[in-house]
């Protein structure tokens, strides 16, 4: 063998071994492109779906608020409603008949008032002198007070123990504490 074959040989089998090589550097290449490729797919997949996630928490979150906010609206209508009646419940309290007026008036002195009890009449009570008349003031030694009571229509009794307000406000609040829910689910039904 001559030299030059031997030279020959060796370049060819240097050109195979460096072909060999790129042929192995260009498969890992593309195996590390492939899993590369293939880990970002999984990446954005996650990405994705947790962007997703996201957007729907969020949209869940707006839905709830505004339902929350619609239920708000809702109620503060139904609380001025509400308000609106028992506004108006007074007005008619306050402007009742002579005859209905002393009616509850007896009413309430008999159920309420005791014996020596000081009747301090609302300024825009129209009956006050009438009042006076009934006989269960004269039953319960009731007396007129002078003074004039800062309460909604109606009176406050002035007693020894204690006194007590029977105003149409504080019967009118009365009412509405035990039958609010009532009164709202007639008023707003369905």
């Amino acid at each position: 063998m001559s030299k030059e074959s031997i030279v020959e040989r060796i370049i060819s089998d240097a050109e195979k071994e460096a072909e060999n090589i790129i042929s192995q550097a260009e498969a890992r290449a593309a195996q590390a492109v492939d899993d590369a490729s293939l880990r970002a797919e999984r990446k954005l997949t996650g990405v994705r779906a947790e962007v997703a996630q996201k957007v729907k928490s969020i949209l869940d979150g707006k839905a709830a608020t505004a339902r929350l906010d619609g239920a708000k609206a809702e109620l503060a209508e139904k609380r001025r409603v509400i308000e609106a009646v028992y506004k108006n419940a007074l007005e008619a309290l306050v402007a009742l008949d002579k005859k209905t007026a002393l009616a509850l008036a007896d009413r309430l002195l008999s159920d309420f008032a005791e014996d020596g009890d000081e009747i301090v009449f609302a300024a825009n009570y129209k009956y006050p002198a009438e009042v006076l008349k009934l006989d269960v003031v004269k039953e319960k030694k009731l007396k007129a007070s002078n003074d004039k009571a800062s309460v909604e229509g109606g009176f406050v009794l002035k007693g020894k123990n204690s006194d007590k307000d029977v105003s149409y406000g504080a019967l009118l609040q009365l009412d509405r504490e035990e039958r609010q829910a009532e009164i709202a689910a007639t008023i707003f039904k369905g």
